[in-house]
């Protein structure tokens, strides 16, 4: 008898490199019954056009200076502030996310795929959401070229 756990969902990582694919993939991967959180939205660019797709986004940022801004362009998004690598703090939104898009300062080149590959996976195991989409051109190589090997 098959245990629960081979059935779950694994969630799938979506890796972007700049913002143009960012906001490409969200015609893709947003739906509009998604429940969306963002990360590092700054002035909330990339979260109107979520929103424009699902109304269900939480936006966050760490700047409480960035969200005011936001806050002010787009009032009808939720904005809140977020130190992403404060996975747990991240529960105080709710645990049913079914999309995570990641844009954050500093995480998209090379020196910084430790803190990329962390990000993708506390917030994986943390949130279990269909997909994660993360702005970061060292994952979108090291996806490009990994191959999963499957044993027979």
């Amino acid at each position: 008898m098959a245990n629960d756990s081979q059935f779950k969902l694994k969630t799938k990582y979506i890796g972007t490199r700049g913002v143009f694919e960012y906001r490409q993939s969200i015609d893709t991967w947003i739906k509009p019954w998604d429940k969306v959180l963002e990360i590092g939205c700054e002035w909330g660019t990339t979260s109107v056009l979520i929103h424009n797709v699902c109304k269900n986004l939480i936006a966050t940022d760490i700047s409480e200076e960035c969200l005011q801004k936001a806050r002010r362009l787009y009032p009808e998004i939720r904005f809140e502030v977020l130190d992403a690598f404060n996975v747990k703090e991240a529960l105080k939104f709710g645990d049913n996310f079914t999309k995570i898009y990641i844009d954050m300062s500093g995480i998209s080149g090379y020196r910084s795929t430790l803190d990329a590959l962390s990000l993708l996976n506390s917030y994986a195991t943390i949130f279990e959401p269909e997909a994660i989409v993360i702005k970061s051109g060292s994952i979108k190589q090291l996806a490009s070229n990994l191959i999963a090997w499957k044993t027979s």
